[in-house]
Order: C-alpha cells, then sequence, then structure tokens
C-alpha cells in the first residue's frame, strides 16, 4: 500500500488488513510425508469383531443351556458343557482375522484323568488360546468375569470357579471348589502368577495350585503362552494382531509329596513354564521373519 493510501486510510479510520501466504508444511506437500498417521487397521475393525463375538455369544447361550438341561443330571462333573463351551471361544477365534493360534507339546492319553493346569498369564486372550486343547477343564477366574452378561452364565453352567482374590475366605472356597471338580475327573486350569503381567515379565507364582494338586494327589500339568500379549494388550478392548502358541509340557506327578514339598515344586514348574515360554517367543519371531 502506498503512503498516501495508508495515511487516507488512517484519516477515515479504515481498517487496514495485510495478508500473508500461508505457512506450509513442506510434509504436507505431495511426495511428503503425512502429518497424521491414519488409525490401524485393528482400531478400526474391533468395535465390529467385538459386535461378531457378542452376536456369537448371543446364538451359543441358548444352544449350551439346551447341552447343560440335557447332560448335567448325569454328569456331574459337567465334561460335556464345559467342552461346548470351550468351543464358543474356538469359534470367536476363528472369526477374528487378527489372531492365528495354536497348540502343541503333550496330550493326555486320559483326558478324564485329573490335573492342575498351570500357565504364565501374558492376556486376556490366553482363555482363548488355552480353550484350543482337546479336553475340558474347569477355570478359576475373577469373581468379575462371571458378572458379564452371557459369558459369565455360560462359565456358571460349565462349572468354572469363581474367585474373589482379596478376600482370603473366598480364596479358601474357590480351592475346595476346584478340589470338588478334581474329585469328579475334571481339570482345573489356574493362572499362578494370580494376575495378568504388565511388564511382560514372569511374575512370582502364588502356592494355592500347588498346595491343590500336592493336597488332592494329581499331577501338575505346566503350559506355556506366548505370542498373546499383542492380541489384547493389559487396560485395553482393542484386538492387537497376534500369532500365538501354548506349548503343554510333561506333567509332574505330586504322589509322596507334601505341603512341605510346595516351594520347591513351585519353583520347578516356574522355570519350566520360563523356559518354554522363551523357546517359544524365539520360534514365533522366526516364524514371523520367514513370513
Amino acid at each position: 500500500m502506498s503512503r498516501n493510501a495508508r495515511a487516507c486510510a488512517t484519516r477515515c479510520s479504515i481498517p487496514i488488513v495485510t495478508t500473508r501466504p500461508p505457512a506450509v508444511n513442506p510434509r504436507c506437500q505431495p511426495g511428503g510425508d503425512k502429518l497424521d498417521k491414519s488409525l490401524p487397521v485393528t482400531k478400526i475393525l474391533s468395535p465390529f469383531i467385538w459386535l461378531i463375538t457378542s452376536v456369537l455369544a448371543l446364538l451359543w447361550f441358548p444352544w449350551l443351556a439346551l447341552v447343560y438341561l440335557v447332560t448335567a443330571p448325569r454328569d456331574p462333573g459337567r465334561y460335556t458343557v464345559g467342552r461346548w463351551f470351550r468351543r464358543c471361544a474356538v469359534a470367536a477365534v476363528a472369526v477374528n482375522p487378527f489372531w492365528h493360534f495354536r497348540t502343541s507339546g503333550y496330550r493326555p492319553a486320559d483326558p478324564r484323568r485329573p490335573y492342575v493346569a498351570v500357565s504364565n498369564h501374558e492376556s486376556f486372550a490366553d482363555i482363548f488360546l488355552i480353550s484350543h486343547l482337546p479336553w475340558e477343564m474347569k477355570w478359576l477366574s475373577k469373581e468379575t468375569i462371571f458378572r458379564i452378561p452371557v459369558m459369565g452364565w455360560m462359565m456358571r453352567m460349565a462349572g468354572d470357579v469363581s474367585v474373589t482374590r482379596s478376600n482370603r475366605s473366598s480364596r479358601a472356597e474357590a480351592l475346595e471348589a476346584c478340589k470338588e471338580r478334581l474329585d469328579r475327573k475334571v481339570s482345573v486350569m489356574i493362572f499362578p502368577e494370580g494376575t495378568r503381567s504388565g511388564s511382560g515379565e514372569l511374575l512370582p507364582f502364588k502356592d494355592g495350585a500347588f498346595r491343590l494338586a500336592i493336597g488332592s494327589g494329581v499331577p501338575i500339568l505346566p503350559m506355556a503362552v506366548s505370542g498373546t500379549r499383542s492380541a489384547m494388550r493389559k487396560g485395553s478392548l482393542a484386538f492387537g494382531r497376534s500369532r500365538a502358541e501354548v506349548r503343554v509340557l510333561e506333567p509332574i506327578e505330586t504322589a509322596g509329596m507334601t505341603l512341605s514339598d510346595v516351594p520347591e515344586l513351585r519353583d520347578r514348574v516356574r522355570s519350566l513354564i520360563q523356559e518354554a515360554r522363551n523357546q517359544l517367543a524365539a520360534e514365533l519371531k522366526q516364524a514371523a521373519d520367514r513370513a
């Protein structure tokens, strides 16, 4: 603007507007990097996968109720209804395009020989992975999971055991309920860490599962899980991509042991699971690198 025009504008009280070309971020220009990254496809699709899973559970519930009504009176261990409930978890994995699960290792010759199965705990997805094993186990699960509509109802029909971890009497009652399942020739499944590891490191094992095995005179069946941590991270409902595996190790007999042997048995099993988990992680990484 010229000097005379500026003076005129000042006298006439006309606001002066000067325009400058907007600053341009070179990263947003053609050929540059996008400033905002798009949402991962896993987060975009997670609500739809949850919807499909919920519909699957709703459809499964009446069938499981029918199986329960027909078989429970002559099957006090609820073996049959439990197996059908685990198949629901297997079906949920089948409709999830981000999860690829497999099993390996020891297979009990007699599925009705009871074991206390113990595994490391990486993710909520561990439940879906371990449910692929071809024999029934009753799960010791925290009481809040039993409050989930439909899922909690099916867990109760299947004969799973609830526990409030902060309540000592609840823990004692839960172990007594587990012993009852073992007496009915059905294995029980316990995560001896007590909770999922937030850091990915194997947490210390608690004594309960090992006291139960020795007190009931049944073997410990160790299992190692690897790969589920990325399937569903702690504190998140989003699904992630995961190639995971559960490996069943050789059972450890408890015959002749007393409760004084619990610490040694606990530490031995933890070491075996730690070693197997590390080996599984290496194998899964090699498989991913080759893919």
